[in-house]
């Protein structure tokens, strides 16, 4: 009965792989004729001057693509959170539409027929939001790029895009802060000396009244990449000289691509013993 049982097992594995080379075959072929339709590409195409963002929902892929140097930065939006490839087969990533769409921007194939050197852009920046649902993105992201495309990881081409976590305005001048350290030293810059100064936190999206503007100091804290304005997210996420972006190593994608097994592997034990570990930390949307 095992014997059956792992004659039929390797026989489904032969199909799968079947299943996948042809997948391969068939979109290396198309993808020298076919870039996905939301991509919004660059007029350069000298790939060591050319950088595509891989952006998180149609809403912050619309100001990306009207803020963007059209020269050498490109733009694809993908819907949502991509398939989990450390649970799926092959033939199943090759499926799904937004692994497609990246596939075909990229250029470099996929599965045995990858060549990091085919990539059509040097740099390939994640640009998720900075909550709960855009950091699980940019792991499935990482796993995906760390289990298929490990190559552009290894050669530097993979980043992540920081965006700020908040704007604050005293006047006309704005400033913005990736981090409540850096918002509590801005804040000690801004402040007059004179006494507590107002400061006043705005609802996330809720545009100030430019007939009453707020006095003192307004704190604004962006949740999406969707609230900022095209002119906003060009100078704060996407101008190189004044960007923050952090490049992947393989070291950190193999540490998320480690979690994110514990976390969405079958073994029920070792996702136990990661939650009760690192409750304490979390930080919940509500």
């Amino acid at each position: 009965k095992k014997i059956i049982e792992k004659c039929m097992k390797a026989a489904e594995a032969r199909e799968a792989a079947r299943k996948a080379r042809e997948l391969v075959r068939r979109k290396n072929a198309l993808d020298s004729m076919h870039l996905p339709g939301k991509l919004a590409d660059c007029s350069i195409t000298d790939p060591e001057h050319c950088e595509i963002y891989i952006v998180e929902g149609d809403s912050a892929g619309g100001s990306a693509k009207q803020g963007r140097d059209r020269r050498f930065q490109a733009i694809l939006p993908i819907k949502g959170k991509i398939l989990n490839v450390e649970k799926a087969k092959i033939n199943k990533i090759l499926e799904n539409q937004e692994i497609q769409a990246m596939i075909s921007a990229i250029g470099a194939g996929i599965g045995e027929d990858f060549d990091a050197q085919k990539s059509r852009y040097g740099k390939i920046i994640l640009m998720t939001d900075a909550d709960v649902d855009g950091s699980h993105i940019r792991t499935l992201l990482l796993t995906f790029f760390y289990r298929h495309m490990k190559d552009l990881i290894s050669e530097g081409k993979v980043y992540i895009a920081q965006p700020p976590l908040y704007k604050i305005k005293k006047g006309k001048e704005e400033f913005y802060a990736f981090d409540e350290e850096e918002r509590d030293k801005i804040l000690k810059r801004l402040k007059s000396g004179k006494g507590d100064e107002k400061i006043t936190e705005v609802v996330e999206g809720e545009e100030e009244n430019p007939e009453q503007p707020s006095k003192g100091i307004v704190i604004s804290r962006y949740k999406g990449l969707g609230e900022m304005n095209p002119e906003q997210l060009w100078m704060t996420t996407m101008n190189p000289e004044t960007r923050t972006v952090l490049q992947v190593n393989i070291e950190s994608a193999a540490a998320a691509d480690k979690i994110f097994e514990t976390l969405m592997g079958d073994a029920v034990e070792p996702r136990r013993a990661f939650i009760e570990k690192h409750a304490k930390y979390a930080k919940i949307d509500v």
